[in-house]
C-alpha cells in the first residue's frame, strides 16, 4: 500500500514444507507482459497484452477467473519481451494504469469502463524509451504524476477526475521507476528516478526541489527510491550503485555512495534499519546509515522481493521462490520451490494478498496459500 515492497499482512507461515506452500488455484488468462498485481476488493488487477492490444484485467483473487477486461492501446513490442510492464495504480473506486506504449487510463474498478484516456507520449512529445514505459501512476490527493518523457513535460500531472493537465515540467528523457511520495519541511514531494537523475518535485506545481545525478546510469534506471524521513535512497545497476540522500527544504545532500548495492529491476526493501536487495545476482543486506553490508547470498538467484511478516518473498527470474527470515544476522532459508518458466524471464514481481503468495509468469497466475493454519 505504501509503495514500499512490504505487506502489513501477518500470521502467514514461517517455514513451508519441502514441496513449498500449498497451491490453492491456477489460472490464466493474465496475457503478454511483466506488469505485476495490484490488489483491492477480492481482486487482482494487473495489466497484459495479445493480439497487437494491451488490457487492463480485473481477476477473482478468491478462483483465478477473470472478472472483466479492458483494451488501453497498442502492445509495446521489444526483443526482451512484449507487452507492458507497469503495475496499475488503485485509489478509491478507480483504476489508473500507463501501458508499454504510453497509454494512461482510469478507469471504474468495478467494471473497468473507462473514465478517460490518453497516450502521454503523443501528447507530451515524447519518445518511448528502450524497453517500454514502465511505471506505476503516483496518485496524490486530486492528481496522477506521470513521466511522459516530453520537452517541457518530462514528468506531467493530471486531474484524476478528467485527465486534464495540471502542470508539466522538465526536459529529461523518462526513467522505468515508479515514484513515491516524500514530505519534507512541510512540503509535499513526489521523487522521481528519470533515465537522466533522481529529483524530488512539488506535487503542487512540479518545481524542482533538489536533483543528484551520480546514481543514474544512461541504460535502465528501474528501482523505486525508497523514503525514509528525510533521507532517500536510490540505486541502480549496470555497473553503477546506489546513494543515501538526505534531504532538506534547502536542498539535498550525499550521506554516502557506494557499489555495494546495485538494484537491478528490483527494488530493496527496508526493514527496520536495514535494506535487504539484489546487487545485480547477489541478494545483500545492508545498514541504511552508512551502507555497511552485513551479509551477502546467491539465495535463489537474481530476481525480485517483498516482505511480510518477518520473511523475504523471494522470486528469481528463473522461477524459484524463496522465504528467508528479513534479518541482519545473516541469510536464513526457510523454504523454497520452482514455477517451471516459460521461454522468458519471471519478472514480475511476487505479492500477498488475503494470506496468499500471487506469481504472474506471462500468461500464468498462480496462488498460494502461506496463511499459517
Amino acid at each position: 500500500p505504501n509503495r514500499d515492497g512490504k505487506s502489513s499482512e501477518t500470521g502467514l507461515l514461517k517455514s513451508w514444507p519441502a514441496e513449498g506452500p500449498p497451491l490453492a488455484w491456477r489460472g490464466t488468462g493474465a496475457g503478454i507482459g511483466y506488469s505485476s498485481f495490484a490488489a483491492s476488493g477480492g481482486r487482482l488487477y494487473t495489466i497484459g497484452g495479445r493480439a497487437n492490444r494491451e488490457y487492463v484485467i480485473a481477476f477473482d483473487a478468491a478462483t483465478g477467473k477473470k472478472v472483466w477486461e479492458t483494451p488501453i492501446g497498442a502492445l509495446f513490442s521489444n526483443d526482451r519481451g512484449d507487452g507492458p510492464r507497469g503495475t496499475p495504480t488503485i485509489d478509491g473506486t478507480r483504476l489508473y494504469a500507463l501501458g508499454g506504449s504510453g497509454d494512461l487510463v482510469a478507469l471504474e474498478l468495478q467494471t473497468g469502463k473507462p473514465a478517460w484516456t490518453k497516450n502521454v507520449l503523443q501528447d507530451f512529445g515524447g519518445r518511448n524509451i528502450s524497453w517500454g514505459l514502465s511505471e506505476s501512476p503516483l496518485v496524490v490527493n486530486d492528481r496522477v504524476l506521470v513521466q511522459a518523457g516530453g520537452p517541457n513535460a518530462s514528468i506531467v500531472a493530471l486531474n484524476k477526475t478528467n485527465g486534464s493537465v495540471l502542470w508539466r515540467n522538465h526536459s529529461d528523457e523518462a526513467g522505468y521507476a515508479s515514484a513515491v511520495l516524500a514530505t519534507v519541511g512541510g512540503t509535499q514531494q513526489a521523487v522521481f528516478f528519470t533515465a537522466e537523475r533522481a529529483l524530488g518535485v512539488s506535487v503542487r506545481d512540479g518545481r524542482e526541489l533538489w536533483s543528484y545525478d551520480k546514481v543514474a546510469n544512461r541504460t535502465a534506471n528501474i528501482a523505486t527510491p525508497i523514503v525514509a524521513d528525510n533521507r532517500v535512497f536510490v540505486s541502480s545497476d549496470y555497473g553503477t550503485g546506489a546513494a543515501l540522500l538526505e534531504v532538506t527544504s534547502s536542498g539535498v545532500r550525499e550521506v554516502y555512495f557506494t557499489r555495494d548495492m546495485r538494484n537491478h529491476h528490483s527494488t530493496a526493501v527496508l526493514v527496520g534499519d536495514h535494506l535487504y536487495g539484489f546487487s545485480g545476482s547477489i541478494l545483500t543486506a545492508m545498514r541504511l546509515a552508512d551502507g555497511t553490508v552485513t551479509w551477502r547470498d546467491r539465495s535463489v538467484g537474481k530476481g525480485s522481493l517483498i516482505y511480510a511478516d518477518q520473511r523475504l518473498y523471494l522470486f528469481s527470474e528463473n522461477g524459484v521462490v524463496g522465504l528467508a527470515e528479513a534479518t541482519p544476522a545473516g541469510y536464513r532459508e526457510h523454504g523454497r520451490f520452482r514455477i517451471e518458466p516459460g521461454s522468458l524471464p519471471t519478472w514480475s514481481h511476487p505479492i500477498i494478498t488475503g494470506g496468499r503468495l500471487i506469481l504472474r509468469d506471462q500468461d500464468n497466475l498462480y496462488a498460494y496459500n502461506v496463511r499459517s493454519q
